[in-house]
C-alpha cells in the first residue's frame, strides 16, 4: 500500500460534505476536509460541543467553510428535518461520513423511535440520513458514501428474531451487530448504485484503536474490561487523528474502490498507516445484506429510489 498522509488529502474546493459526529473521529475528519477547501457540515446531537468544534477548527484554519448543524440519529424527525435543511442551501452532496456511533451502553437504551440505541443510531439512522441525502449525492459529479464501522463487526450477527434486543440484551453483541449492518449496508448501497446507476462511490472504513471518547460514552470507565483497554492502550492504540486516517483515504483518495473497505494495516489493524481491511465472510453475504435493506426500509420508512 502507498505511504498516504493526510498531506495526500487532495484539493477539496468546490466540494461540499457532511460528517456525523463532531467529537474525536468526526471532528479529525471535518478538520481535514475543511483546510484543504471543502465545504464542510459538522453534524451532531450536542449544540455546544458542536459549536466548540467549529471554534477549534476555525482558530486552526481561519478561512476553513465549516459550520455546524444539529442531528440527532436517533431520531428519525430531526434526520428529515437535517437533510431538509441541508437541501434548502446545497444542489449537491459530494461527500457523506457516517461516522458517529454509540458503543455498549451497559444497560438497554432506545431512541426516540423505540429502536435499540446502537442499532438505531449506527445503522439505521445513518441508513435514513444516507436515503434522504441521496438526490443530492447522485447530482455531484463522484460523489461517494463513507461508512464508519470497526473490526468487532468480525463477531457481528444480524438478529432478525430480535434486532431490537429486547429479549436479552447484550451490550457487546448489540455493538457488534450495528457495525456489521454498517459494512452490509455499504456493499448492498454500491450494489444497488451500479443496478441503477446512481453513480456513488460507496465504501467504508475503521479506526482501529483510536483514542477518542466513544468508550467513556460507552462501555464507560470502571470495571475490569476498562482496565484491560488501558493496558491494551499503551501498546496497541493511536490519537484521533490517525485513527481518522482510513476514514479519510476512504472519502478522498484516488485509490479508494468502490465497495472497498479499509482499515490500519499494523498489528492486528489496530495501529499503522491506512490500507485494504479484512472484513468478514458475513459482511459480504448479499442474502442477509438484501434482507436487512428491505427491513431498514420499514422500519425508517425511508426508500431509496
Amino acid at each position: 500500500m502507498i505511504d498516504w498522509t493526510t498531506a495526500s488529502i487532495p484539493d477539496q474546493t468546490g466540494k461540499s460534505a457532511i460528517v456525523t459526529g463532531v467529537g474525536g473521529l468526526g471532528y479529525e475528519t471535518a478538520l481535514e476536509l475543511a483546510s484543504r477547501g471543502g465545504d464542510v457540515v459538522l453534524a451532531g446531537r450536542n449544540a455546544e460541543k458542536g459549536a466548540e468544534a467549529v471554534r477549534r477548527i476555525l482558530a486552526e484554519v481561519p478561512d476553513a467553510q465549516i459550520r455546524f448543524d444539529l442531528l440527532d440519529l436517533a431520531s428519525l424527525a430531526s434526520i428529515a428535518a437535517f437533510a431538509t435543511r441541508f437541501a434548502a442551501t446545497h444542489a449537491t452532496l459530494d461527500t457523506l461520513v457516517n461516522n458517529a456511533g454509540v458503543m455498549a451502553p451497559p444497560r438497554r437504551l432506545t431512541t426516540a423511535d423505540g429502536f435499540e440505541l446502537q442499532f438505531g443510531t449506527n445503522h439505521l439512522g445513518h441508513f435514513a440520513l444516507t436515503g434522504h441525502l441521496l438526490p443530492l449525492l447522485r447530482a455531484a459529479p463522484h460523489p461517494r458514501v463513507t461508512t464508519v464501522s470497526s473490526r468487532m463487526h468480525r463477531i457481528g450477527k444480524i438478529h432478525f428474531r430480535d434486532l431490537q434486543f429486547e429479549k436479552r440484551y447484550r451490550p457487546t453483541a448489540a455493538y457488534a451487530q450495528s457495525k456489521l449492518a454498517n459494512l452490509l449496508f455499504t456493499f448492498e448501497l454500491q450494489r444497488r448504485s451500479d443496478a441503477r446507476n446512481w453513480g456513488l462511490m460507496a465504501n467504508a472504513a475503521h479506526p482501529g484503536y483510536a483514542l477518542t471518547d466513544l468508550i467513556a460514552n460507552g462501555p464507560g470507565t470502571r470495571g475490569a474490561a476498562y482496565r484491560f483497554r488501558r493496558l491494551l492502550a499503551v501498546f496497541l492504540a493511536h490519537t484521533a487523528a490517525e485513527g481518522a486516517l482510513p476514514i479519510l483515504f476512504a472519502a478522498t483518495s484516488s485509490h479508494g474502490r468502490s465497495a472497498g473497505f479499509y482499515g490500519p494495516n499494523g498489528t492486528f489493524e489496530l495501529i499503522g498507516a491506512p490500507g485494504p481491511a479484512r472484513s468478514a465472510k458475513r459482511a459480504r453475504n448479499k442474502r442477509v445484506a438484501k434482507r436487512l435493506w428491505e427491513v431498514s426500509e420499514k422500519l425508517t420508512g425511508v426508500t431509496f429510489g
